[in-house]
């Protein structure tokens, strides 16, 4: 049976961690590609993995390219092309720039591999996956953002390191756009089944969900001349091994809304699972009056930002 194959178009900091996962994984051959200017950095990064797997024993191949053709037949397409955020940043603010790399990108993708599953992680988010589906027509359950993942395992991480207990036990859901508006639903976060209310105080829990929202800000902060990517990488990852394996997980991602929970044509974080077919079906529930305003909040925000593509 021939190797999936795994196209990252963008060799920066998340498409060489991108690739190392999932390389270590076994998910497939993987194919590093960028712009002519950095096809020295695709190819490096590449064969420095390569020699590293007699190391590590994974058998995947990975190869570094510039030309679009190289990624034909791709099974999962990962796209990190755009610049990051700087201190003082929005994701907002990347919009013109990056949605000029993301419609070179689509356009080219539409040419050479239409039918693999897109997952886009350039900022902004929610914003660039509806560029991303309007320019190469793909359809919703192919075409998806990396978002929630990424968000609800910072609130997870911050919930493990308050109660000083293994991040094995701390199950919850962060919905909503990929931005100061996101909504995790405090109400389902559970620790070793226990209900997080009854284990934090509600300020401590409140500042929790405020450093959650701006869990992106504080690593721009950090870092100073980039933004995150081994947590973004490895939630990518796992989006695309549900897929390439037919886990049918239900996880928390940027998908094409049809009115579940009341929102309408509009690429936004909620529940879904994703199987062989991407995403099959988007998992709704029951909201309260103060999760509703914030969806609606979050809603708006994602919105104003996609109108302001044009598409």
């Amino acid at each position: 049976m021939a190797r999936k194959k795994i196209a990252l178009v963008g060799a920066g900091q998340i498409g060489g961690n991108l690739a190392l996962l999932a390389a270590q994984k076994e998910l497939g051959d993987v194919i590093l590609f960028d712009i002519p200017a950095a096809e020295g950095l695709a190819k490096g990064k590449a064969l420095d993995m390569q020699q590293m797997s007699t190391i590590e024993r994974y058998d995947s191949v990975l190869t570094g390219s510039s030309n679009y053709d190289d990624l034909k037949g791709a099974d999962v397409v990962i796209i990190t092309a755009g610049i990051p955020r700087k201190p003082g940043m929005s994701r907002e603010d990347l919009l013109d720039t990056n949605l000029k790399i993301m419609t070179n990108v689509a356009n080219e993708l539409k040419r050479v591999c239409p039918d693999a599953f897109m997952i886009n992680i350039a900022n902004p988010l929610d914003a660039m996956v509806y560029a991303l589906k309007k320019i190469t027509g793909g359809t919703k359950q192919k075409i998806v953002g990396m978002s929630g993942i990424l968000d609800t395992a910072r609130f997870k991480s911050f919930i493990s390191s308050e109660l000083n207990v293994s991040m094995k036990d701390v199950t919850a859901l962060v919905l909503g756009g990929h931005g100061d508006d996101m909504v995790p639903i405090t109400r389902l976060t559970t620790v070793g089944g226990v209900p997080v209310n009854e284990l934090i105080k509600k300020d401590k829990l409140d500042a929790i969900v405020d450093r959650t929202r701006k869990g992106g800000a504080e690593l721009v902060g950090l870092y100073k001349t980039g933004s995150a990517y081994f947590a973004p990488a490895a939630a990518a990852i796992e989006m695309a091994e549900a897929y390439l394996k037919d886990q049918r997980r239900i996880i928390p991602v940027c998908t094409w809304l049809e009115g579940e929970f009341g929102i309408n044509e509009l690429y936004f974080g909620v529940p879904a699972v994703i199987g062989a077919n991407g995403v099959e079906k988007v998992v709704t529930f029951e909201l309260t009056a103060d999760e509703k305003a914030m969806m609606e909040k979050s809603a708006a925000s994602v919105r104003k930002t996609a109108a302001e593509t044009k598409l």
